[in-house]
């Protein structure tokens, strides 16, 4: 005779425990289900999230490290643009602009041209800059343009020519002949633009 009794499964008494135990374990196993297992997965989320929130602090910091530099290389920047010449240094808008209209003026007159008038225009502020426009009207051959325009390009401050307009002189009629003579004359409008740096 076997020293281990044999356990009847077909009984009602059995029967019931297993019944209690699997109700048991399911009920284990729901709850780690709907419980720990979205709080597991919350976890993982926020781990990552806090990964992520490291890695662009570590990024930020590098980059704040940096400011100091590149604070200093903008200033020589600035430093290395005024020594070139390219701004205009006049401490008002009229100042830059009435100095503007006296280089031009003598400009044309030192080529041989006539200047016909000028004509401050508004100032147009954008970002650090300032941007004087002179308005010009001159008359001359076009030798005498193409000095004027070679100097006014190649001064200091800079000076960009914009929205040039070239056109002939009408012709005049000899006296003699009372025939009409081409003009080798032309009737120039364009704009002048220097650039200056807005006051901090």
């Amino acid at each position: 005779m076997s020293k281990f009794k044999q356990i009847d499964f077909s009984s009602p008494a059995i029967q019931s425990r297993i019944l209690a135990v699997s109700i048991l374990i399911g009920m284990v196993l729901i709850f780690v289900l709907l419980i720990i297992g979205p709080l597991i997965s919350k976890a993982i989320d926020l781990n990552e999230s806090k990964n992520n929130l490291v890695s662009k602090l570590q990024q930020y910091e590098r980059i704040l490290a940096k400011a100091d530099l590149i604070a200093a290389s903008m200033e020589n920047i600035n430093k290395e643009q005024d020594t070139i010449g390219y701004f205009n240094l006049q401490t008002t808008d009229a100042l830059a602009s009435a100095d503007m209209q006296e280089f031009i003026k003598k400009t044309i007159v030192e080529a041989g041209g006539q200047l016909s008038s000028t004509q401050a225009l508004p100032v147009n502020n954008k970002d650090e800059f300032k941007r004087i426009t002179v308005s010009v009207r001159m008359t001359g051959n076009s030798q005498i343009l193409r000095n004027v325009l070679y100097k006014l390009e190649t001064s200091e401050p800079l000076i960009i020519i914009n929205q040039i307009d070239i056109r002939p002189m009408r012709g005049t009629r000899n006296k003699v002949t009372r025939q009409m003579e081409a003009s080798n004359d032309l009737n120039v409008n364009f704009q002048a633009v220097s650039f200056m740096r807005n006051s901090k």
